[in-house]
């Protein structure tokens, strides 16, 4: 039985781990590491430190179906709408863009992570750890040597990276001398926005009142995106007051990249005033710094995936192979999946 290692537990990778188990149960003993203490990636969903019922999306807020993905990944959207992971976007949105015709929006009642954690149950077996930081990856032989942070190498068949293209980039051991330099060329033009997110959590009873469960900032230097989130998405929980998420605009979140997250927390909570006058005082604020919020540039002439050793191998996939949604995270874990179940 071949021990195949997935490296990140966002969509990507929790996705591989729920195809490689239902496609190629009996070959594969399934390990999955990421570096954060828990699962989603940039589908991360923060709960109140004062009440666990109470949470706010503070990456992904919305998932969007054009007609023809609505089309070819219908399985997939099927499979989580019938599971109530998935619901249909009901409240007002102000501002959203709508560029094509017969788009279908979705929201995540319970956490726009639930997507992530479901597909996690269902690679059922699946040896799944968090704060385990890839370092180093070796080849020994017919196969590989990982180290991480602060704990011993371990020995897999297979490894499958779903990190964003620049922590691929920073692997020390054999995983730069593999990379061509076509490759190199590719992975090193990828490129990234960056933002901040702030989740604001309130008591029970408190009241926002505003015309929309979300809204699209047009005029703010900081501010791009605020989002009630539990009017989003159409949530009601007894003894939990409301969430707001904020997003703030890719300039801002350049300008301020290299700064900590706990100096630049209160300029934005500074402007979100401005933009809400007389928004009530917050129980508790979590600040997040997305240095890889949405992929803007993704690797060129690349469908998926990208093998850098076949023999034994070890492929890279997620957005920055395809393109920074749902739906580019479904492509590139088929794509790796074709490889892996070729491979093993």
């Amino acid at each position: 039985m071949s021990r195949v290692l997935i490296v990140g537990a966002g969509l990507t990778g929790s996705l591989c781990a729920c195809l490689l188990r239902r496609e190629i149960p009996n070959k594969v003993k399934i390990v999955v590491w990421d570096k954060a203490r828990g699962a989603g990636g940039r589908m991360s969903t923060s709960r109140s430190p004062s009440n666990a019922t109470c949470t706010v999306d503070l990456g992904a807020q919305y998932i969007t179906a054009t007609p023809y993905y609505a089309q070819i990944h219908r399985s997939f959207y099927d499979e989580l709408l019938a599971h109530e992971i998935l619901k249909p976007l009901a409240a007002a949105v102000e501002g959203m863009n709508v560029k094509e015709e017969g788009l279908r929006n979705f929201v995540t009642p319970k956490g726009i992570c639930s997507i992530v954690k479901h597909y996690l149950r269902e690679s059922a077996g699946a040896e799944v750890c968090y704060e385990h930081h890839v370092t180093h990856i070796r080849q020994r032989g017919a196969g590989w040597e990982v180290q991480r942070a602060g704990g011993p190498a371990e020995q897999f068949d297979a490894v499958v990276l779903t990190m964003p293209v620049p922590q691929i980039l920073q692997l020390q051991g054999d995983v730069s001398s593999l990379i061509d330099e076509s490759q190199r060329q590719k992975l090193e033009a990828v490129s990234y926005s960056s933002r901040y997110a702030v989740g604001l959590f309130y008591d029970a009873g408190v009241q926002i009142d505003v015309p929309w469960a979300a809204k699209y900032i047009t005029d703010n230097p900081c501010i791009r995106f605020i989002s009630i989130d539990d009017k989003k998405r159409n949530l009601e929980s007894p003894g939990c007051g409301p969430s707001v998420v904020v997003h703030t605009s890719v300039p801002f979140g350049l300008r301020h990249l290299e700064e900590a997250k706990e100096e630049v927390e209160p300029l934005i909570l500074e402007e979100l005033q401005k933009v809400l006058p007389g928004l009530p005082q917050p129980i508790s604020v979590k600040c997040q710094k997305w240095r890889y919020s949405q992929v803007t540039g993704a690797v060129a002439d690349c469908p998926g995936q990208m093998t850098l050793l076949s023999r034994p191998l070890l492929v890279c996939g997620g957005d920055g192979f395809t393109h920074s949604n749902f739906d580019g995270c479904i492509e590139s874990a088929l794509k790796v999946l074709d490889v892996l179940k070729s491979s093993l």
